[in-house]
């Protein structure tokens, strides 16, 4: 008998971002896809410098995107990458010396460690500390959060539809929750681009903390339609409602799946293991927490609708559901 999953709590993992795009891909244990390289910096336009985080791993892909937003001598820096990655800011100090530019605002898509982590470095690695603003959402009734690395600056607090402008560059926040809580996206007005953080990657897909939320948080990007959008990690993306579409897809496929396993047995019960243990065969250790996370968010989706019962940490079909 396979022994019972509980549900995790999902902050409580690491909750970042994982390359797999569907179970074919983890068969093995480990991603397939082979990951275009990355230069350092590159200018993605005549308003958009990307500066790479220069940590790259499974979860984070070529590493973590920061952007350097505007064409004037002041500019927006989006996210700041790790803690302690000298490489990084090295690389950032050189950019702002070779384009002739201070940052005014650094904005922070969400909490994870790999966007918020580098602020006091970065902060610590500029002229104008004491007048450069950083920014982030905070979710009502949220608990503050204490991180594992410091922040030696005040964190000023996001509103949705805030517009911020800099020379050559009109900038406007969007909650898009679901990745996290706190998760924002920002659509670049001038070139009705958007850089959508962790919502979309810029290779596989990503993972979330609310499956309702982060499903209506593509279809917003669908409504923004944007023309290109810049992901917290992998390329830019130009096909974007393809792409986002085929997000949504993937979820549907996933639900599908579920579903399918529990009805060829309806009359007995799964754990989450269980159901890693099929979607997931032979994935890694280190990816089955991953892994878990999904599966309970789509299970608790499934579950609000009726179509699936909890019973003592067990799942099943619900046979009056009306699938």
């Amino acid at each position: 008998m396979i022994a019972t999953v509980r549900r995790p709590q999902p902050l409580r993992f690491f909750f970042r971002y994982i390359s797999i795009v569907g179970s074919s891909n983890v068969r093995h244990g480990r991603p397939k896809m082979a990951l275009p390289e990355l230069p350092p910096v590159t200018s993605l336009s005549p308003r958009v410098l990307r500066v790479l985080g220069c940590n790259p791993s499974v979860m984070t892909l070529q590493g973590t995107n920061t952007y350097v937003v505007g064409t004037g001598r002041r500019r927006i820096l989006i996210d700041t990458g790790e803690p302690n990655v000298p490489e990084y800011i090295k690389n950032l100090k050189e950019t702002m010396d070779k384009y002739n530019f201070e940052l005014e605002h650094i904005i922070v898509s969400h909490w994870h460690r790999d966007h918020i982590g580098g602020v006091s470095d970065v902060m610590d690695a500029i002229g104008n500390k004491t007048d450069c603003k950083v920014w982030k959402f905070h979710p009502e009734n949220e608990k503050k959060r204490v991180y594992k690395f410091p922040i030696n600056c005040p964190i000023n607090s996001l509103k949705n539809y805030q517009v911020f402008n800099t020379e050559g560059a009109t900038l406007k926040v969007y909650h898009t929750p679901g990745h996290t809580t706190d998760h924002v996206m920002l659509t670049l007005e001038e070139d009705k681009a958007l850089f959508c953080a962790d919502c979309v990657l810029g290779e596989g897909t990503s993972i979330f903390e609310n499956l309702e939320d982060y499903l209506e948080s593509l279809q917003l990007i669908l409504k923004l339609n944007p023309v290109v959008m810049y992901p917290g990690h992998g390329s830019v993306i130009n096909n974007t409602v393809q792409r986002v579409n085929n997000y949504i897809q993937h979820r549907i496929d996933r639900e599908r799946e579920i579903i399918k396993i529990l009805s060829e047995h309806p009359l007995q019960t799964m754990t989450i293991k269980d159901f890693v243990d099929v979607i997931y065969k032979g994935i890694s250790k280190k990816l089955q927490e991953v892994a878990t996370i999904s599966v309970v968010q789509h299970l608790l989706k499934l579950k609000k609708e009726g179509k699936v019962l909890e019973i003592d940490d067990h799942w099943k079909i619900n046979t009056k559901s009306n699938l």
